[in-house]
Formats: structure tokens, sequence, C-alpha cells
């Protein structure tokens, strides 16, 4: 069955996207906290140049991120910083203008995707792709939708029933949210846009539930 056109959104500047993939066969995506740790360090080394990120969430057999493509601009000014020997075929053809920012995006993801697999069954001495194919993207418009994209990825432990309380779940973007701690994480922009901590975890609380009891344009 085709997957819709929705699902597969082009990456514009500026745009702000729900991104989501599970495994094949619906297969365990982590054996371990460090299986974690090194999936989230793949995503900043291969996407924190073209995306800056809002929220994740790692579920056993898939992902959430909410993420904003950065300016064409501001890709090429850390492509020219790289050095022009230092750049894969593809960000030189990005920064000649031979292929567009979603592509170059997409890209990134195929290249994030492929390091993780790679070490994944080398250690637990598996085989073949770990990844469904295409991965899935929606491109988040409006505010309403916004909201909702940041809170369904948030509470979806508790929609998997892994836990009942999202201050219960360790693998999302939530404690990093809520701690003072350095993060590369779009913090202040979130808080500004809930009014602030408190009504940032009230709005959350007050909202999981019709969520996820509603329904709803985001898909697992």
């Amino acid at each position: 069955m085709p997957i819709p056109s929705k699902l597969l959104a082009d990456f514009n500047e500026n745009g702000i996207y729900h991104v989501f993939n599970r495994t094949n066969n619906r297969e365990r995506l982590f054996l371990s906290d460090n299986n974690r740790f090194f999936f989230l360090h793949q995503y900043k080394n291969h996407l924190s140049q073209l995306l800056d990120t809002y929220s994740w969430n790692l579920q056993p057999n898939h992902f959430h991120f909410l993420v904003k493509a950065k300016t064409s601009n501001e890709i090429k000014k850390y492509l020219e910083c790289k050095g022009l020997s230092n750049l894969t075929l593809t960000e030189n053809r990005f920064l000649h203008d031979e292929i567009s920012q979603s592509e170059l995006t997409e890209k990134g993801f195929k290249r994030f995707f492929q390091s993780y697999a790679q070490s994944f069954n080398n250690m637990h001495n598996r085989n073949g792709n770990l990844f469904y194919k295409p991965f899935k993207r929606i491109e988040v418009v409006g505010d309403s939708y916004f909201d909702q994209a940041m809170i369904y990825i948030h509470a979806n432990a508790i929609k998997h029933r892994l836990v009942k309380d999202i201050n219960q779940y360790k693998w999302s973007s939530w404690h990093s949210i809520l701690s003072d701690s350095t993060t590369s994480l779009l913090r202040n922009e979130i808080l500004d846009w809930f009014g602030g901590k408190v009504r940032f975890i009230k709005i959350h609380l007050e909202m999981t539930k019709y969520y996820y009891e509603t329904d709803v344009a985001i898909e697992d």
C-alpha cells in the first residue's frame, strides 16, 4: 500500500516536522541504555547541522522527534566552515545548489540510520535492515498542531502503557526541558511558547488524556 504523501513531507527551511520511524517487523530498537545513548549521539552527529530539535522520545521499537529545519544559509555557512575537503559528495552538491535542502536532510537521516544499525548489528550479532523504509515525517502547520505534536511525543510512553505518569519515563526530552542543565534543545523557545514551566507541565498533564483518547492526525 502506498504511503500517504503527508507522511513524506519535504524538509524546507524553517519548517517544523514530526519525524518518526519504527523497526522492521517491530523488532527491538534498543537492547540497552548504551544503545539509546549511542542513538542520540548519532542523531546529533548526523543531523544537528541541519535541524534544531524541540523534543524527542525513544520507545522500545520506534522513536519520535519534533524538529525545525535550519535555513539554507545556516547550513551553507556550516559546510563552508567545515572545509571542502571534509565534505561528503551530498554536502558538496548542496553547497553548489545541485540538490535541495530536503534531499540533503533525507540523506542525513539515512546516514544516521545506517550508522546506528551497523553498530547495533555488530553489537548484537544481527544482520539485515533494522529500520522500516521510508522513514516518516509530517509537516507541523498551525499552533494547535504544534501543541499536539509536542504533547503526543512526550506522553508516548503512556500511550504504549509503559508508564502511567509522564514523569516516570526516562527516555524523552521532557526531563531536559524542565531541568536547568545545558541542552541543545530549543528549550527557551518551547517554554516561552507554553508560557513558562508551570504552564508547560499543566498543559501536558491536562491534554495527554485528550490526545490519546481522540482520533488524532499523528501516527506511529
